[in-house]
């Protein structure tokens, strides 16, 4: 299943999808076209899962997205037919942490993602405002809406 669009461009009157992908130093050597959309480059960081972190005013629901590909392992958004969910616990201090972020950005709604490494670290990729939630309800039953139906009527759980 996928959900909205995935991140485009068009080059040589072709549409590309854009996903994350490994690089090496060859492939720095020639960086034209690299102003055509946005990028980020990082230190790759070995994963066993990722998590999808919805946070919802105080309330957290962590699902862990295990990639079935290839595809999936570099950038599960990839290949979404290859993925499982689980849901997972979240570590005490990455909920603090979480904790004291939100409420720096002044956020009550958030999609936080992590990549948990093979030795269960977990390291803090991005929280996005406007973060999709459905699919992870769908996929592993966490009560994500009512959550969020409870935080706009003011009921604390």
């Amino acid at each position: 299943m996928q959900t909205g669009r995935p991140p485009v461009l068009i080059e040589n009157n072709q549409l590309k999808s854009v996903y994350t992908q490994r690089l090496n130093l060859t492939d720095l050597e020639d960086l034209r076209g690299i102003d055509t959309t946005a990028h980020l480059f990082q230190v790759w960081v070995s994963k066993e899962y990722e998590v999808r972190l919805t946070v919802v005013g105080k309330r957290m629901f962590a699902a862990a997205i295990h990639a079935g590909s290839e595809a999936a392992h570099e950038d599960w958004r990839s290949d979404y037919g290859s993925l499982t969910y689980t849901t997972t616990t979240v570590p005490e201090d990455v909920t603090a942490g979480v904790r004291r972020l939100m409420e720096r950005l002044h956020l009550r709604y958030g999609a936080a993602d992590f990549i948990v490494s093979p030795d269960g670290t977990w390291t803090f990729l991005e929280v996005n405002p406007c973060g999709q939630w459905d699919w992870i309800q769908g996929a592993t039953g966490l009560p994500i809406a009512e959550a969020i139906a409870d935080e706009l009527q003011g009921v604390n759980r």
